[in-house]
């Protein structure tokens, strides 16, 4: 498939997956308005067309965290991606790579982080999620730095998992054992090309870089149950100070909302953030990342590096979060849709789409460099 829009693989991917895979995908908390704000409060965003400037020559290049991209963009942690295609974390960090941008591996993707590191040539980046065993987060971390992961994703704000009413409606959350699994195999069995690509030729399907805290429990396991039990609530700001100790490489700060939660990280010794609600999946009624983002940004000044995500669904989004205070944008529910759909070939047409709507946005905006996108370009 070769969409004209990212938005066409959404269909597409509905289409293709088993129900609790796309609900888990494309689904938010509660009434999922933080979910629906996400795009339309950045759609909503106007830029000032500007006429008769030279933009022939427009370069999309940057660095983050000293690493030379080739566009402002990472791909997003997303758990369970492996689902989603076959071993599908490695074929979406081959297409990152190939496109020039970092990829970040999830602590419950299904790929563990040995194997997308035999996949790939570059260092990625991997996400941490706290876990209430210490020990074995000191492990996980280990096992990245052998790898040779270039940044730590530090995610924040999943102390609980939000209140997700199509998981529990799908039977992903809140149905453990025989009854979730036979809910989720007849869903399964109404999407054989899914079946036969992934289910049968894709496994092991598991948590790769978790299987030992499962205890062989994977086909059977409610998975936000096994969440809300392994992760650790009593989180606070001082838990930053060992794991600063322990990942000596660049600390990327994920969930940050409020000003006063992004001084802290700079406090504490963080190298970036990424200013993000989790995609609209955590606390309903949060603000969108695009109303949040320049009070956050304003907070720290040069502090620190400013990532954002959430509601993106084309370059134009990325213009319009860069031009209000982020230096890089990391896209989830994007590059995930085309995963399913087209596997490597569907990120990377993902990933060209985005810079040819940035070269197109940039130019009718009047600007050459991503240095030039500021606030000064908005309306």
């Amino acid at each position: 498939m070769k969409a004209a829009a990212i938005s066409d693989y959404r269909a597409a991917a509905q289409r293709r997956l088993p129900r609790f895979l796309f609900d888990y995908l494309d689904g938010g908390s509660y009434a999922e308005t933080t979910l629906r704000r996400n795009v339309e409060d950045l759609q909503a965003l106007e830029i000032r067309q500007r006429v008769l400037r030279d933009v022939s020559d427009i370069d999309l290049q940057t660095t983050l965290f000293g690493q030379s991209l080739a566009l402002p963009v990472a791909l997003a942690p997303v758990g369970l991606a492996g689902m989603y295609a076959r071993r599908g974390e490695t074929q979406a960090a081959r297409a990152a790579e190939a496109a020039g941008i970092p990829f970040t591996l999830s602590t419950v993707g299904v790929c563990p982080i040995a194997e997308v590191a035999a996949a790939v040539t570059r260092p990625f980046w991997f996400q941490l999620y706290v876990l209430r065993d210490r020990g074995f987060m000191r492990d996980l971390l280990a096992r990245a730095r052998e790898a040779g992961c270039s940044a730590l994703v530090f995610t924040v704000d999943l102390p609980v998992p939000g209140a997700r009413y199509r998981d529990l409606r799908s039977g992903l959350a809140g149905a453990a054992g025989l009854s979730g699994a036979a809910r989720r195999m007849w869903q399964v069995a109404q999407h054989p090309g899914w079946a036969l690509d992934v289910g049968l030729r894709g496994g092991p399907h598991v948590l790769g870089n978790v299987a030992p805290m499962l205890k062989g429990k994977t086909g059977l396991l409610d998975f936000f149950g096994w969440i809300s039990a392994n992760f650790d609530p009593s989180i606070t700001w001082a838990d930053l100070d060992w794991i600063r100790a322990e990942w000596t490489g660049p600390l990327i700060v994920k969930g940050i909302l409020d000003p006063e939660d992004a001084r802290e990280a700079v406090r504490l010794g963080a190298d970036g953030i990424v200013v993000s609600n989790h995609g609209g999946r955590q606390l309903d009624g949060a603000p969108s990342t695009i109303r949040a983002l320049p009070r956050v940004r304003d907070a720290v000044g040069d502090g620190l590096t400013v990532l954002a995500d959430g509601g993106v669904r084309s370059g134009l989004d990325v213009v319009r979060m860069l031009a209000s205070g982020a230096e890089g944008v990391m896209i989830g529910r994007a590059w995930v849709n085309a995963l399913a759909v087209d596997g490597e070939a569907g990120v990377a047409r993902v990933l060209a789409l985005i810079a040819a709507e940035m070269k197109v946005a940039m130019a009718l905006s009047g600007v050459t460099r991503i240095d030039q996108i500021t606030r000064t370009i908005l309306a």
